[in-house]
């Protein structure tokens, strides 16, 4: 009698597998690329909305004059994506992204906040900016440019943070998703990400963090303990998406490339009550899911209070 054949093992779901990674990583990373063509089409009407050298800047005379470090952001109403809804269908309806949200959050999701951040190479910065901002852990340049141009998130790299930091009190029941609308190499302002440092939960920014071997890093959060996370670069082609856990850590050096570095940042957040994969990740987490405070670099009107750049040690 012939043996029965053998059953193929079967490979693991999208769903499973990104569970599985925000376990284990804080962070999954789609191995399909979202349709690049869209990727380009979207590019060049955002391209079209301003010139991204120095005429985004504000003159040093005209900051001095009147500084403003809050309320800089993109926002309701002064939001660039806004103008592109039509537009964004091949990431908002992409299978793989909808199949991999809902694994995390369930099948209701909503989206808290999306706009574009432009990484903002030096020869774009003024060179009286450059001096001001230098070693700073957050250079988000929204307060040195004119305002009609606020729509957008304007970055000079970022220290290693969580995206907590924006969220008081708010415990990390959300996600973010990044997707790259041109290719980003090495020179382009790529993500850094530190796998596994979720597990630690949130604190305080900025955080406690030593290197340790050219991948790794020791993460201390207090009486939470600490772990050693590994250091990822995203570089990729246009299209490519990832998404990550609200204490999972991550920077930018600043742009090293001639040219913007034109991504698209998305914040997801559950609805429902009933548990999601959301919950097998939070459960594994050895320190706080909320924060009542999430910052300790900034002064009382916004501006940097201290000088400390980790990231730029990577």
């Amino acid at each position: 009698m012939n043996a029965m054949p053998r059953l193929r093992e079967l490979e693991p779901s999208l769903s499973e597998t990104v569970v599985h990674d925000f376990i284990r990583d804080g962070a999954h990373l789609f191995d399909q690329p979202l349709d690049p063509a869209a990727c380009a089409d979207l590019l060049t009407a955002i391209k079209a909305t301003r010139d991204f050298g120095s005429a985004l800047f504000l003159s040093e005379g005209d900051f001095d004059a009147d500084p403003q470090y809050i309320g800089v952001n993109p926002k309701p109403g002064r939001n660039l994506l806004e103008r592109f809804e039509a537009q964004l269908g091949f990431v908002e309806q992409a299978p793989q992204i909808v199949e991999g949200i809902t694994a995390l959050l369930g099948p209701d999701y909503e989206i808290l906040n999306k706009k574009v951040v432009c990484g903002v190479p030096a020869a774009s910065v003024p060179e009286w900016l450059r001096k001001r901002i230098l070693g700073n852990p957050v250079n988000n340049l929204g307060a040195y440019v004119r305002p009609q141009y606020r729509d957008v998130t304007y970055f000079y790299g970022i220290d290693f943070h969580q995206d907590l930091i924006d969220y008081k009190a708010r415990e990390a029941d959300f996600l973010t998703l990044y997707i790259y609308l041109h290719p980003v190499t090495r020179a382009d302002a790529p993500l850094y990400l530190l796998e596994g440092s979720h597990q630690l939960g949130g604190s305080v920014f900025p955080h406690n963090l030593t290197r340790i071997g050219d991948t790794d890093w020791l993460y201390r959060n207090g009486e939470h303990g600490e772990v050693v996370a590994r250091q990822k670069v995203l570089t990729g082609d246009a299209g490519f998406a990832a998404m990550w856990h609200a204490c999972t850590l991550h920077g930018t050096q600043p742009d090293a490339a001639d040219h913007e570095r034109i991504s698209l940042r998305y914040l997801v957040a559950r609805r429902q009550d009933s548990p999601t994969g959301l919950d097998a990740v939070n459960a594994r987490l050895r320190g706080p899911l909320s924060l009542t405070a999430t910052r300790a670099d900034l002064a009382a009107d916004g501006s940097a209070s201290i000088k400390a750049n980790t990231v730029l040690k990577a």
